[in-house]
């Protein structure tokens, strides 16, 4: 799938566009991702920060600090709570689109797995797939560049 991708929130008040590739799709299975998407896991598709333009409506946001010390700000649809993206404060060039909210998600298919220590019995992770129990030393991936 190449862009641009258009997306939006659940009740339509909240639509995006995004104008580049994503430089990675990744599924990420710690418990703070499966409380945030209300399942398994939640999924994140990184595209840099300039090429994600709101086309309408406004969104609300909040800070969450990990136990790491990075600060993640999450959007969101002020209406409907649709979570749209989140940016890490070491990260603030990209954001992390919730790719489950674009118009055509059938292309989906994440490249990488993280946190799988905390995943749920049930869920098989591809055999191609980039697996890592933990968040990866080496983050290079997370830009586009591989290892």
């Amino acid at each position: 799938m190449h862009p641009p991708f258009e997306g939006g929130c659940q009740c339509g008040a909240v639509r995006y566009q995004v104008t580049s590739e994503a430089t990675v799709l990744y599924a990420c299975h710690c418990t703070i991702c499966q409380t945030q998407s209300g399942s398994a896991f939640g999924m994140a598709m990184r595209v840099p920060a300039e090429h994600f333009q709101l086309t309408q409506g406004e969104l609300k946001s909040f800070d969450r600090t990990a136990e790491s010390g990075q600060v993640f700000t999450n959007s969101f649809c002020p209406e409907c709570g649709t979570r749209i993206h989140h940016r890490a404060d070491r990260s603030p060039h990209q954001i992390s689109l919730k790719p489950g909210t674009l118009d055509d998600t059938s292309w989906l298919d994440p490249t990488h797995h993280l946190f799988t220590d905390n995943r749920q019995p049930w869920v098989i992770i591809p055999p191609e797939a980039e697996a890592s129990k933990t968040m990866p030393t080496d983050r290079s991936w997370l830009a586009g560049r591989q290892k």
